[in-house]
């Protein structure tokens, strides 16, 4: 390797290097909330200055970081922190924790109401059990980055389910715990678009009367219904997928 060849490969390395410290850098301070959702990036100009680095590295930085999602890139007016935006099968059961923590974002979630009763009518059409069936009502809001994610309300068969009305869901969300504890051999989604009402507002922290996105699930084991959850998104946060298949 002749001696200008070696000197362009390290520099290549340093480049490299500082490429992967800017980009830490950046996506470590959105992650930690440290620059919060709509919190404008420095200025190209700025971080080169202050990483001792050519635009370009910084431009390239950006543009990886905005194909991440991260950042949203406004013609004229900078770069900003943008808003979360994640994606699910529509037929999958997921986990909601895993779909903030593939957004890079720290997870966290309240559980505000936790109500052991019996089922009304309302009920009856919802979870698929007779009236006077002993029944679990929770209301649980998971957040994104200190930020309200997603609304779960949802009602538990404890004929179905055994120790649900034992378990702490201030330690678990009750999802995640389902799933870990109650093997399902059934599904039924329905999704649709609703403004939020003033309930849904206030524990979204978004104006009554947003679109927002409803997947609403019913599961049932060997026959028994298990549980019956409503899961709201803001509307802008949320896209369901769908992989398919020609038929036969």
């Amino acid at each position: 390797m002749s001696v200008s060849t070696l000197v362009t490969a390290e520099r290549d390395t340093e480049a490299g290097t500082l490429h992967q410290r800017i980009l830490n850098d950046i996506e470590g301070k959105i992650v930690s909330g440290e620059w919060p959702i709509g919190h404008r990036i420095p200025f190209e100009v700025d971080l080169a200055r202050e990483y001792g680095c050519s635009r370009m590295t910084v431009n390239k930085v950006l543009t990886q970081l905005a194909r991440a999602g991260l950042i949203e890139r406004v013609k004229k007016s900078g770069s900003f922190v943008s808003q979360p935006h994640t994606q699910s099968a529509v037929l999958e059961i997921s986990d909601i924790r895993k779909e903030v923590e593939s957004l890079k974002l720290p997870y966290a979630f309240n559980v505000p109401r936790v109500a052991k009763r019996k089922a009304q009518g309302a009920d009856r059409l919802l979870l698929d059990v007779p009236i006077g069936t002993a029944i679990l009502d929770i209301t649980c809001v998971h957040l994104a980055g200190g930020k309200p994610f997603c609304l779960e309300q949802r009602l538990i068969n404890l004929a179905s389910v055994e120790g649900a009305d034992q378990a702490d869901f201030t330690k678990v969300p009750p999802g995640q715990w389902l799933l870990s504890q109650v093997p399902w051999s059934s599904a039924e989604h329905r999704i649709h678009a609703a403004a939020a009402d003033a309930t849904t507002a206030e524990q979204l922290g978004i104006e009554q009367g947003t679109a927002c996105l409803v997947i609403e699930r019913r599961t049932w084991s060997a026959g028994a219904a298990v549980t019956q959850v409503r899961l709201t998104y803001p509307g802008d946060r949320h896209a369901l997928v769908a992989t398919f298949t020609p038929s036969s």
